[in-house]
C-alpha cells in the first residue's frame, strides 16, 4: 500500500481547520488513497512546510488573519519552483475570482459540502499525480 498523501491545512482558527478536514475526510476518493493532515495556524509554519517539500497539497483559508490564504497562495505559487497544488477556501461564491487571481488550483466555498469538498481535493490530487510539476 502506498504512503498517504500529506495535506497541509492553514487557518488561524482551529474550528475552520476542523471543518475543512471533516468535509474532505481521510479518504477523499478510493483511487487517491488515504490522506493525512498537517494543521498549521500561522504563516511561518506554512512557509517551513512548503519549503521542506513535505506537502502534497495545501488548503489555505482565504479569510485567515493577519495574512489571508489568497495572498499567501499567490506568494507561494510565485516563489516556490516546484510548488504543490493549492486549494483556497473562501466564504462567498462571489470570491471565486480572487482564487483565480491567487493562482489557486481549485477553490472550496463555505459552507463546505462534504461531497464537493472531497471530490475537489481528489481531482486536484489526481491532476497533480498525472502532471509533471516544474
Amino acid at each position: 500500500m502506498s504512503e498517504p498523501r500529506k495535506i497541509l491545512v492553514f487557518s488561524h482558527r482551529p474550528e475552520v481547520r476542523e471543518t475543512i478536514i471533516t468535509a474532505v475526510g481521510r479518504r477523499p476518493a478510493a483511487d487517491v488513497g488515504r490522506v493525512v493532515y498537517q494543521e498549521v495556524g500561522n504563516i511561518s509554519e506554512v512557509l517551513m512546510a512548503m519549503d521542506a517539500g513535505s506537502v502534497d497539497l495545501a488548503i489555505l483559508d482565504g479569510e485567515a488573519q493577519p495574512t489571508g490564504g489568497l495572498g499567501l497562495c499567490r506568494q507561494l505559487k510565485n516563489e516556490i519552483d516546484d510548488c504543490p497544488p493549492i486549494v483556497v477556501a473562501v466564504r462567498r461564491k462571489d470570491d471565486r475570482w480572487l482564487a483565480t487571481w491567487s493562482q489557486a488550483d481549485a477553490v472550496l466555498v463555505h459552507p463546505l459540502d462534504p461531497l464537493t469538498a472531497a471530490e475537489t481535493i481528489a481531482d486536484v490530487l489526481r491532476s497533480d499525480r498525472l502532471a509533471v510539476r516544474g
